[in-house]
């Protein structure tokens, strides 16, 4: 039975909805607490960072006109989606130096965040309106 090569993806910047390679096209090794290597990791420029900046703030209007229930649904929608990936997730996290307990917590705290921000969307304005009647 011959072994299969490991081939290692090379992760690509998010910038503007699409994957992008760096500016630069150069990558740093990451490596597990152990010292082995895990991934190449784009290194990205400053040009790379002004182009994010810019595409997050075109997105800011559209999702400022979205309704606060659509935006708490985006909200749930990716706090499942993390939460199907916790394992991987918290894998990540561990590589680090974290324990696996810890990388764990970490991430069920951060779906646990997400869903409690998400829950608020479509009350905050409610309870500010309110808290202004009563006060």
């Amino acid at each position: 039975m011959s072994q299969r090569l490991h081939i290692t993806k090379t992760p690509k910047c998010y910038v503007g909805g699409a994957f992008i390679r760096s500016e630069s096209g150069r990558v740093a090794e990451l490596h597990d607490s152990k010292g082995v290597f895990f991934a190449n990791i784009p290194q990205c420029t400053r040009k790379d960072l002004r182009n994010a900046v810019e595409a997050a703030a075109k997105v800011g209007p559209g999702w400022a006109k979205r309704t606060a229930f659509n935006r708490g649904q985006i909200l749930y929608r990716m706090a499942e989606m993390i939460e199907a990936r916790a394992a991987e997730m918290a894998e990540a996290i561990s590589l680090g130096g974290s324990s696996k307990a810890d990388a764990s917590r970490e991430v069920t705290a951060s779906i646990e965040r997400i869903v409690h921000y998400a829950g608020w969307t479509d009350k905050y304005e409610q309870r500010d309106a309110a808290h202004l009647c009563y006060a």
